[in-house]
């Protein structure tokens, strides 16, 4: 293809991908309340467990019209993430050899289920971490939350920790493509068990060592298993270097 066909082509999937995100968008919007009601239910925890009134606020007038479209905007980036994603692939896979292909969609198949996991993780510890926070409030005052703000809150715990959970398949494809070896990666686990326990402590109050301890565990074990499957790697690309050399021998 010319470069005039190769623009052409990125101009089409972009349209594809940038439909299919405001047709997720409008399913976003009758979503909304079922999502945000799921996001505000912490909410309800401070109610019951610190027995204090807490309140979401909408301190302007289009407040809560600004806080819907948000939503929508990004549950309509969660539903058409197939659409989008599938055009990004379809448009760069044509321009891949068969090897970086297998990386590429091995990359893909792993990172997507890890990123959801690392979600789940951060969304399973938010209750005890807004808990925890309102708790420092004097027990006479009451929690007024802003509304746009506890949900930037949450977006950020709930994105950190899924993008935390996908740096091991980030270390896997350096390893595969030969930047770095498995010897290196075991031979940091001191520093990768500390940056994972500073991350995992600015993710989380200081105060909620539960929570830090619940997202640092399987980090950990995801780094270490991404060691053994770049350990496998190794010795396989050595058993096959060695076979070449004593081939070239003969």
């Amino acid at each position: 293809m010319s470069l005039g066909q190769h623009l052409l082509e990125l101009r089409k999937r972009l349209f594809l991908a940038a439909a299919g995100i405001v047709v997720g968008g409008i399913i976003g919007w009758f979503l909304s309340d079922f999502v945000w009601d799921a996001l505000r239910e912490p909410i309800y925890t401070i109610i019951e467990s610190q027995h204090r009134n807490a309140q979401i606020n909408y301190p302007n007038i289009t407040s809560a019209f600004d806080l819907k479209i948000k939503i929508s905007f990004y549950v309509g980036l969660v539903v058409s993430s197939p659409m989008w994603l599938y055009q990004i692939f379809a448009f760069l896979t044509p321009g891949l050899s068969r090897k970086e292909k297998q990386y590429t969609f091995g990359f893909f198949f792993t990172a997507v289920p890890l990123f959801l996991a690392g979600c789940a993780a951060g969304w399973y510890v938010l209750p005890n971490i807004v808990n925890l926070l309102t708790g420092f409030a004097p027990e006479e005052d009451a929690a007024l939350i802003v509304a746009t703000d506890y949900l930037d809150f949450v977006l950020k715990l709930v994105l950190a920790v899924g993008i935390a959970f996908v740096l091991p398949v980030f270390i896997v494809l350096l390893n595969f493509a030969g930047v770095i070896s498995a010897h290196s990666i075991i031979k940091s686990w001191r520093i990768a068990i500390l940056v994972i326990i500073l991350f995992t402590a600015i993710a989380t109050p200081a105060a909620d060592v539960v929570s830090m301890f619940m997202l640092a565990v399987p980090m950990v074990v995801l780094y270490f298993a991404a060691w053994g499957i770049a350990w496998l790697h190794d010795r396989r690309a050595a058993k096959r270097a060695l076979a070449v050399e004593k081939e070239w021998a003969l």
